[in-house]
């Protein structure tokens, strides 16, 4: 069992114009007027990849408060064998997969798809939500954060 070195807290304390810049990034594609359900599935992809268990959570429960179907949510490891996504969250998932394992690259097929269901601007904020997920995935991940408790209320609902 790893254990925390430090906690999202402690980031905020001891680096908060670093955590502040981090927020900010991650903000941007929705203040722009990407969907919040699709931007949390691309998130919680990248958060899986990376391995992150406090982001992977922190994710999970947003997405449960702004309504995102709990199929997507169980499914967004599988996406590619999932018919439940549109072609525009396939689109975004493959996108953000590609961004978040850049040694293999991001393939014409991955860009033109992309670019089919996007528009330049969108695509641009798309790619920092990505860019901002892989940063709080790095910090969360070297930190071993601990990941949120479901909220009590919410967990004697889902049971």
């Amino acid at each position: 069992m790893s254990h925390a070195r430090s906690e999202y807290e402690d980031f905020k304390k001891i680096a908060p114009d670093a955590y502040d810049l981090v927020l900010a990034l991650g903000q941007l594609a929705a203040k722009a007027g990407l969907d919040k359900q699709l931007l949390e599935l691309v998130k919680l992809r990248a958060s899986q990849i990376n391995g992150c268990a406090f982001c992977v959570q922190h994710h999970i429960l947003l997405s449960e408060r702004i309504g995102v179907p709990a199929d997507k949510l169980n499914l967004v490891a599988v996406w590619r064998e999932a018919p439940i996504f549109s072609s525009r969250e396939r689109a975004a998932l493959a996108w953000a997969e590609a961004l978040t394992c850049l040694p293999e690259g991001v393939s014409e097929e991955v860009y033109a798809e992309a670019s089919r269901e996007f528009s330049e601007t969108e695509l641009m904020y798309l790619t920092s939500a990505v860019a901002s997920i892989n940063v709080w995935n790095r910090f969360g991940a070297a930190y071993r954060w601990t990941p949120a408790k479901r909220p009590a209320v919410a967990a004697a609902a889902a049971s």
